[in-house]
């Protein structure tokens, strides 16, 4: 019975001794935790909208240390890993005691350490707090530490922490730095001799580097596809397959596009480590290599920029800032993409598109390019030349200044910069000047951000849009007016898509313009098709002129070649509008066979009756016609007053009917939405309103 009684007094004690040990490692797993904040330092990555790296950033110590999970990398090469490293990974709790007995078999009956026992975990403990020595103390120490984040972290979170604190190398941590630095791709497909590699070389990653000592990278690879468990894990025959593939002899760069976005994007929240932007890779890197080689050809301090956006989103999907980022003779830190400038002529289209809107021309009218005094602004074409009686079709194609300030002074500097603030564009003016002629010329500022916003409006049937930032301002359609209303948009894409594309290009079915500032300081091309818009500038970032640049010698070659090198498909322009045609010259009506309009805004006339003014509809009203309630949308009466008949109505451009002696007529709309109703009288003065048809 006393027996029973210490046997049972002696289990008690065991337990005892137990619970207190237990409590007491407890307590110090509390007290003395795992060091895991040391892991939490990762690169910043900046990625493009299809989740694709653009540009990864070093940490603060040096470190090209990517974030890996297990969903990142070649579920072979997990394989191979577990298979090599850890076999029982998923059975143990951190420590394998079928391994630590293994190896001290192995090290008292050879008196050497044949394999070694470090699991996975005990590997991540061992990244997370280094070593000062090999000593037994320290691998129990790592051990221990191996137990206690078994404690805390799941399998799949221990394996992430291997896959991105391995070292590789140099200052390359985690298998996606390693493999984009050897590979140039991502882990998520590789090869058996690749997945090989990065097995091997964290065991000994400066001894192995593949840059420096290929064959001894070589051999260390041999050894995990020689292991037994490693053959099985990829299959009959690929271990001895891989094994005849070469190693990468060269380290490359890691992803760095975008480099002025990136870091805005790093700027704007510093604490994040994982920024998207709505930049594609591919066009990015399309762009990104027109920029590279145009360096080369570029006079000296001289620098590009180039913005390509999709029209029909917004969406910024590349951006070019510089030349080259690293050029410090070219400023290449400046994002030119941002910096106001002269436009030169790009802002033309916007003027001969108010005038068709307007009804003042058709693409054959008649149009003067002599000398021309408007009330002391004299400009002069670019040539110095005058080509005299033009159609206004020739006179945007050639660029030509006279008649674009003609149909300026005719429309209203102040209602073009009307039209580009609906597309939530602001021009920049000199201080206390009102617009006046010479914008149309150039004379304001405007960043290349801006410029392709505007023309996003052309490309998207005259609807504007909003440029996001790439970052954190959504890009969207913008709910404003349209900045040009679908027929006048219709006439100049029609005539801008027919100007000859610059020498040695092929034509692209891109409708394009040029520009070139005062005294050779910026040559711009901006171009479109059916969806995207792409912008280039070219000149010096300290403003210096650059003679010889100009927008087609120069930009415009850029243009067509990042058109090309994007590789995006070039999208056909859109059919024509209702009410949209180009008429011959015959064919127009007597008041838009010329513009007549002089220099002082007056139209030519020998009367001194008052000019047309339409009474009904007045400008801006909305007139319910049944078109939103589904039903015959009714006719609209049109009612003038003044001018000398016969009058010519024209509804979005498009002649109604035969000239008629009446002020009071009817027009069928053919459909709701905003509508632009011009009368013209028989000596070419013209009266125009919009309407919004309901």
């Amino acid at each position: 019975m006393r027996r029973w009684r210490l046997a049972a007094a002696g289990a008690a004690g065991l337990v005892l001794l137990a619970t207190a040990g237990l409590v007491a490692l407890d307590a110090a797993d509390r007290a003395f935790p795992p060091p895991l904040e040391a892991a939490s330092e990762i690169s910043p990555e900046v990625f493009d909208a299809e989740g694709r790296l653009l540009r990864a950033f070093a940490t603060r110590d040096g470190l090209w240390r990517l974030k890996t999970t297990a969903a990142d990398v070649d579920p072979q090469f997990l394989r191979m890993l577990v298979a090599y490293e850890d076999r029982r990974f998923y059975a143990h709790g951190g420590v394998d005691p079928y391994a630590v007995l293994r190896a001290a078999g192995q090290l008292l009956t050879s008196g050497r350490i044949v394999s070694g026992a470090s699991t996975l975990s005990m590997q991540v403990a061992r990244l997370i707090e280094p070593r000062d020595s090999r000593s037994l103390l320290a691998k129990l120490k790592q051990m221990a530490r191996a137990v206690q984040i078994e404690r805390r972290l799941g399998k799949g979170e221990i394996l992430d922490l291997y896959l991105t604190l391995a070292p590789y190398g140099g200052n390359l941590e985690g298998v996606r730095a390693a493999s984009l630095a050897y590979f140039g791709k991502e882990p998520k497909r590789l090869s058996v001799a690749e997945a090989a590699l990065l097995v091997a070389l964290p065991q000994s990653p400066e001894a192995r580097r593949p840059d420096r000592f290929p064959e001894v990278a070589r051999a260390a690879r041999q050894r995990v596809l020689g292991r037994e468990t490693v053959a099985t894990a990829v299959g009959e025959g690929e271990a001895e397959r891989a094994a005849l593939a070469g190693v990468p002899r060269e380290r490359r760069q890691l992803p760095a596009l975008a480099a002025h976005l990136a870091e805005a994007a790093v700027r704007l929240k510093p604490d994040e480590r994982r920024h998207v932007t709505t930049l594609l890779k591919p066009i990015q890197q399309g762009l990104e290599a027109v920029a590279a080689a145009a360096v080369s050809g570029l006079p000296p301090k001289t620098s590009l920029a180039m913005v390509m956006a999709d029209a029909t989103t917004g969406a910024i999907v590349a951006e070019v800032g510089a030349a080259d980022y690293f050029d410090v003779a070219r400023s290449g830190w400046i994002d030119m993409t941002r910096v106001p400038r002269s436009p030169g002529s790009t802002l033309k289209p916007f003027i001969y598109g108010l005038a068709f809107e307007d009804g003042l021309v058709a693409q054959e009218t008649i149009i003067e390019d002599r000398p021309a005094d408007f009330s002391g602004y004299r400009p002069r074409n670019f040539d110095m030349r005058y080509q005299g009686d033009v159609s206004v079709r020739e006179a945007l194609q050639l660029s030509l200044n006279v008649p674009a300030v003609r149909l300026l002074e005719g429309v209203g500097p102040a209602k073009l910069m009307v039209r580009f603030r609906r597309a939530e564009v602001r021009p920049m003016l000199p201080a206390g000047e009102a617009p006046g002629l010479a914008i149309g010329l150039g004379g304001v500022g405007l960043t290349l951000k801006d410029l392709v916003q505007l023309y996003a409006g052309l490309a998207n049937q005259g609807f504007p849009v909003l440029l996001g930032d790439g970052i954190r301002d959504q890009p969207r359609r913008l709910a404003a007016e349209p900045l040009l209303d679908p027929v006048a948009v219709w006439n100049v894409t029609d005539v801008l898509s027919d100007v000859l594309p610059p020498q040695g290009a092929r034509k692209l079915g891109l409708a394009y313009k040029t520009g070139t500032s005062y005294g050779y300081r910026d040559a711009w091309s901006v171009g479109y098709d059916g969806r995207y818009v792409l912008g280039v500038w070219v000149g010096r970032p300290d403003n210096g002129a650059v003679p010889g640049i100009t927008g087609y010698g120069t930009a415009a070659p850029l243009l067509f070649e990042a058109f090309a090198r994007s590789g995006v498909a070039i999208s056909p322009h859109p059919p024509p509008p209702s009410g949209a045609q180009r008429l011959a010259l015959s064919d127009l009506p007597i008041g838009q066979r010329r513009y007549a309009v002089t220099a002082s805004g007056l139209v030519r006339s020998s009367t001194r009756e008052a000019a047309p003014q339409i009474v009904y509809p007045p400008e801006g009203a909305r007139v319910d016609l049944g078109a939103r309630a589904g039903q015959e949308i009714a006719p609209l009466v049109l009612k003038l007053q003044g001018g000398r008949a016969p009058f010519r109505w024209l509804a979005n451009g498009k002649p109604l009917s035969d000239l008629s002696r009446k002020r009071i007529s009817e027009w069928q709309p053919d459909g709701a939405g905003y509508s632009t109703l011009t009368v013209i009288d028989a000596v070419g003065r013209a009266a125009t309103v919009r309407v919004f048809i309901e």
